[in-house]
Order: C-alpha cells, then structure tokens, then sequence
C-alpha cells in the first residue's frame, strides 16, 4: 500500500462537480480579481469566524505581513514569536525590518503559554505573533489577549493551522486585535492554488489593510501610505474557497477522527502521542515524536507511508541568521525540532490506510 502524506488528487476529486462549476462561473463572468466571489467569501467567511472584516489576500505569509504593517510595526520595532513553526512569522517581521523576540513553547501543546508572552513583553515588544500551530488553540488565548491588551501590546493571531478551532467558547481568528489566514492547499480550508486572508473587528485596521493591499492606494493611483504592495486573493481562488468552507466542519471532524483512531491504536513504544481531543484541535497535522525519528520514518517509507517534519530547524538558528544567534535558552523548542514528524492526517484518508498506518508503527521495533 502507498499512502501519500497529504492527497491533493482526492481532495478534487471528491468535490469535482462543484469546483467545476464554480471556476466555470468565473470564467464566464469576465471578472478575475476583486469581484463578486471575493466579496461573497470574505463576508462567509468572516461570519464563519465571527469577526467584522475580512480581507482576502495572496498568501498567508503576505497576510502576517500586511497584518503588521496596518497595527503600525515598522523597522527597528521588535515582535513576539515562537520558534518552532516554520519561519512563516520571522519572514513577515524581517520583511519590514523589524525583529524577531523568540519564547520557548509547552513541550505537550508546542504553543505558546501565558508565561512566555509576558516574558516577551518585558523585553519591550510592539507586538506579539500568537501561533495556533498544528491546528491547536493556545490553551491561554483569552488570558493572552487580555493580558497584551493590558500592556499596550498588539496581539496578532496566525491562524494558518487553526481553521474552525475553538477556544474560550471563541474561534480562532477571531480573539486577537487581527489575525492572519493562509489557504495553501493543504490546509484545512485550502484553495487549488495560494490565498491568505487578514481578520479584524477593527474597521481602522481593515481600512488599513484594504489600502497596504494596494500599493498603498487612498483611491486609484493615489498612495497615501508606505509599505504597500499588490496582494490579492483572484475570483478563481476565492470561489473555489466557497465551495471547501461549507464542508470545513465535516472534514475537521473526519480529522479528528483519524487523530483520535492514532490516540487510542498506537502501542510503540517509541513514539509519544500528542493528547489533542477537545474542539481546540482540528487536526491539520498529527505530530507525533520519537528520539529515533530518522530509523522510523525510514521504515514507514519502507511500507509505502510517507511522512513529514514540522519543523526541522529551529526558527533562531536558520541559516539566514548567520552568527546573530539568541543568548537565550529555548529547550523545549530545540527539543521538538530534533524528534517531531508528522503521520498522514487529512479528511480523504480511507479506514483501511489508517489502520495500516497503526499496524505499520506498532511493527517497528529497535
């Protein structure tokens, strides 16, 4: 048996129909960017989460971006992040000229806590990048926001993972001053190409982005403000987007499902299973760990599995950074970078490769 990591082939296919006929409906509008799909999934979307206003963009590292620069960051200000997520924050701050602050994470949830949010404020950050990674809520989200709220200190939600998670009796999304979406096609609202959006209960901030979107545009060819650029969400994506948002609860609940059938089968005892069973998980990713990653995924490759690690370096120490390495200890961080991977998790996923994934794993001995 072959089972890929994520099947993008199926997730087309079973909707097939309906993303035909929606791409056909664009194409035969002779309207391609900023139309009427666009309006219609933003203000959707926008009622999905539970927020005021919705800012459909490229990408989602473009929506981290514009999302800073419309709270005001700007170079030399410095930002609070996490280190374990794949660069994606650090990118956005380091395109402005701003600077990354690095915190730990909770070895069990690998997210941010309370604890090192304060941390980071009290080292005199601007803002902080909230992380809902692998498709967990922050466990202290609400007491985060309020606390940053308290310090004059801008929190921003990177939902890119988190789509339908819940919190406090809150969407993610929807906890922060403004949050950052991606819709890269794996992720669990995910278009058939790239698109990002920017959320926010701020009718300033989303005038803000509105404008930075657009070269930095008051009205047509007039730029009123610095920083903008050309980021926009095509009618293509965003009907597509249409068609997969009215099926995003049923497949985060065929996500859980997979996670939950890993929770109660895998026996190995060289893997540590993440305990994730509330509605803040939606399941984007099942990471798993194990002091002998490599040996493992290698024989998994060996019975047609394939599998993946998010993230193999630590954000503080990629090469990019060169020798302007942290004084600061993050050990939890280094830690999971060195054993984490992640097993096929993903709706279309079919009972039987689950349960030769299970019997796979549970087969590898040392």
């Amino acid at each position: 048996m072959n089972i890929r990591f994520v099947d993008l082939n199926r997730k087309y296919s079973l909707r097939s129909s309906e993303i035909d006929a929606a791409i056909k409906r664009v194409l035969m509008s002779g309207n391609f960017i900023m139309g009427n799909e666009l309006e219609t999934f933003e203000s959707r979307f926008s009622q999905y989460v539970g927020i005021e206003n919705c800012i459909g963009v490229a990408n989602g590292t473009d929506a981290i971006e514009l999302a800073l620069r419309a709270i005001g960051i700007e170079k030399g200000d410095l930002v609070g992040t996490v280190a374990n997520a794949g660069f994606y924050s650090p990118t956005a701050i380091n395109n402005i000229g701003a600077t990354p602050i690095y915190v730990d994470v909770d070895p069990k949830t690998r997210n941010v806590t309370r604890l090192e949010v304060e941390r980071a404020i009290d080292s005199g950050i601007k803002a902080f990048i909230m992380t809902h990674l692998y498709g967990l809520a922050v466990d202290e989200s609400i007491e985060i926001a309020e606390y940053c709220k308290s310090k004059g200190v801008f929190l921003v939600e990177d939902c890119a993972q988190s789509h339908g998670a819940l919190v406090g009796g809150k969407m993610t999304g929807s906890i922060g001053d403004i949050s950052a979406f991606s819709f890269y096609p794996t992720k669990n609202l995910g278009a058939l190409g790239d698109a990002g959006a920017v959320l926010t209960n701020s009718s300033a901030l989303a005038s803000r982005v509105k404008k930075l979107q657009k070269y930095g545009w008051g009205s047509k060819y007039h730029v009123e403000i610095a920083g903008g650029r050309n980021s926009r969400m095509d009618e293509i994506q965003a009907a597509i987007l249409l068609v997969f948002l009215s099926y995003l609860d049923s497949d985060n609940l065929k996500r859980k499902e997979v996670s939950k059938r890993y929770w109660e089968r895998i026996t190995n005892p060289n893997i540590s299973l993440p305990d994730f069973k509330s509605d803040q998980f939606v399941g984007h990713l099942y990471v798993v760990t194990s002091d002998k990653r490599d040996s493992i995924r290698q024989e998994l490759s060996n019975r047609g599995i394939e599998t993946a690690v998010h993230y193999p370096i630590p954000d503080y120490l990629q090469p990019i950074n060169g020798s302007d390495v942290p004084t600061s200890s993050f050990p939890h961080t280094a830690k999971l970078c060195q054993t984490v991977f992640s097993l096929p998790c993903y709706p279309e996923l079919t009972e039987q490769e689950v349960d030769y994934i299970i019997t796979s794993v549970n087969q590898i001995v040392f």
